[in-house]
C-alpha cells in the first residue's frame, strides 16, 4: 500500500516536471498559433496588411468585431512570450525549430507595437537549417460559433538568397503531399460550402423579411385600420394635388367620350338629365378608386417604416452573418478577373451616374413618390438628379482612387483602357 502511494506520488512528480520541462515549446507553440489567426485575418481581410479601418472598408461594428479580436490575440502573445523568456531562463533549451516561430511571430506583432523589442538574437541565424513548420496540424478558428473563415497558409517572412515565393511553393508541395492533404481539403471545402450556405441563406433572409412584412402588415392590419379610421373620420378623398388632377381629367375624358360616340351615332341619344347622370355615377366611382389609392398610400408609409424596423432588427441580430458575407463577397469579386471588375465598374457607374442615369433616376423618383402618395414634385426630382448622382460619382471616384489603385493596380488599368 505505501510502495503505490509513492508510486502515485513520484509519477505526479514526472508529469509536473515534464510538463515545467515543455513550457518553453509550448509557450511559443501557443503564441505561434496565435500569431498565425492574425496573419490569417490579415490575408483574407485586410489585404495582407495590417488590421486597421485604413486597410479594410468594413463598418463600425465589424471593424470592431477584427480590433477586438486582433486585441485579444496580442495580449495573448505577449503573455504567452512572457512565460517563454521566463522559462527559457530556467530552462536551458537550445531547439533550432523555434526560430523560425520566433521570426514569424516577431515580424506579426512588430506591426502593431512599435516598443516591441524583439526576444530571439538571431545573429547567427544564418547558420541554422529552417525545419519546416506543418501548418496542417494547427485548427485556426476565427469565431467561437464554428463559423470559421477558409484557412490561408501563413506568409512567413524569410530572407536569404532565394525568392520567399520559392519557399512558399516548396512548403505549399509538402502540404498536398503530406498524409493529412485529402483530410484538409475537404475541410476546407466543407468550411466553403458551410459559409456558402450561411451567406445565401442570410442573403434571403434579408430580402423575404422586410418583403413579407410590409406586404402582410399592409393587407392585414394597416389596409382594414385605415379604411376604417377614413370613413368614420370622413377623410379628404385626395391627398395631394396630383390625384386630384389626375381624377378631374379622367372624368373630363368620359365626358368628351359620352358626346363623341354620340354624335358618332353609336350610341342612343341621350338626354341632359341621362348624361348628368352618367357622369355622377362615373364621379362616384373615380371618387372610390382615388380613395382606395389614399387608403393603400397612407398604407404603404406605415408597412415600410415595420418593413425598414424589421430590416434593421435583422442586421443588429446578424453581426456573425454579416462578417461571413463579408468574407464570401470578398472571395467572389476577387476572384473574378481585371476585365470582369472593370465590366461591372462601368456598368455600375453608367447606370447610376451615367450619361442616360438622370431619366432612371425619374422613374425611380416618381414612382416611390406615388407608392407613398407624395406629390411628385418636377423640381425637387430635377434637383435630386442634378446633386445626388454627382456627389455618387465623386464618391465612386475618390474610391478608385483611395483604394482600388491599392488593391488591384491591374484592374485599374484595365477600368482605364475600357473606359477610353
Amino acid at each position: 500500500m505505501k510502495d503505490s502511494f509513492f508510486q502515485k506520488i513520484q509519477d505526479r512528480i514526472s508529469k509536473v516536471k515534464q510538463w515545467f520541462t515543455n513550457t518553453p515549446e509550448r509557450a511559443i507553440l501557443e503564441a505561434y498559433k496565435a500569431a498565425q489567426v492574425i496573419r490569417n485575418i490579415e490575408i483574407e481581410h485586410f489585404g495582407n496588411q495590417r488590421i486597421s479601418a485604413a486597410n479594410g472598408n468594413y463598418t463600425e461594428n465589424v471593424m470592431s468585431y477584427w480590433q477586438g479580436y486582433l486585441n485579444k490575440n496580442l495580449i495573448f502573445i505577449k503573455v504567452k512570450l512572457a512565460e517563454f523568456r521566463l522559462s527559457r531562463s530556467i530552462l536551458n533549451i537550445s531547439d533550432n525549430s523555434i526560430l523560425e516561430q520566433l521570426q514569424f511571430i516577431d515580424d506579426v506583432i512588430s506591426q502593431y507595437d512599435t516598443n516591441y523589442e524583439r526576444i530571439n538574437n538571431i545573429q547567427n541565424i544564418s547558420d541554422v537549417t529552417p525545419i519546416p513548420i506543418n501548418n496542417n496540424s494547427i485548427n485556426k478558428k476565427l469565431n467561437t460559433s464554428d463559423k470559421n473563415i477558409a484557412n490561408v497558409p501563413p506568409v512567413t517572412q524569410k530572407t536569404g538568397f532565394l525568392p520567399r515565393s520559392l519557399g512558399r511553393t516548396i512548403n505549399r508541395i509538402q502540404s498536398d503531399l503530406s498524409p493529412q492533404a485529402e483530410a484538409d481539403f475537404i475541410k476546407n471545402y466543407q468550411t466553403t460550402q458551410r459559409r456558402t450556405r450561411v451567406a445565401l441563406r442570410f442573403f434571403l433572409i434579408l430580402i423575404l423579411v422586410p418583403l413579407l412584412t410590409q406586404h402582410l402588415s399592409k393587407q392585414i392590419l394597416f389596409t382594414p385600420l385605415v379604411t376604417k379610421v377614413r370613413a368614420e373620420t370622413n377623410g379628404q378623398i385626395f391627398l395631394n394635388v396630383n390625384m386630384e388632377t389626375k381624377a378631374l381629367q379622367e372624368l373630363k375624358n368620359f365626358e368628351h367620350k359620352l358626346k363623341f360616340q354620340s354624335l358618332l351615332y353609336k350610341s342612343p341619344v341621350l338626354t341632359t338629365e341621362e348624361v348628368q347622370e352618367k357622369i355622377r355615377d362615373k364621379a362616384i366611382e373615380i371618387a372610390e378608386e382615388v380613395s382606395q389609392e389614399s387608403n393603400s398610400a397612407i398604407s404603404n408609409i406605415l408597412a415600410d417604416l415595420l418593413s425598414l424596423g424589421a430590416f434593421g432588427i435583422v442586421i443588429a441580430m446578424s453581426k456573425k452573418e454579416i462578417v461571413i458575407v463579408k468574407s464570401f463577397i470578398d472571395h467572389i469579386v476577387y476572384g473574378l478577373s481585371d476585365s470582369a471588375k472593370a465590366f461591372l465598374i462601368i456598368l455600375f457607374t453608367d447606370v447610376f451616374v451615367g450619361f442616360h442615369s438622370p431619366h432612371g433616376w425619374e422613374v425611380l423618383l416618381e414612382g416611390l413618390a406615388e407608392h407613398l402618395g407624395l406629390p411628385a414634385s418636377r423640381n425637387a426630382i430635377f434637383l435630386f438628379i442634378a446633386t445626388f448622382p454627382v456627389i455618387l460619382d465623386t464618391i465612386f471616384k475618390y474610391w478608385i482612387f483611395r483604394y482600388l489603385s491599392r488593391l488591384s493596380p491591374s484592374a485599374l488599368a484595365t477600368l482605364k483602357e475600357m473606359d477610353e
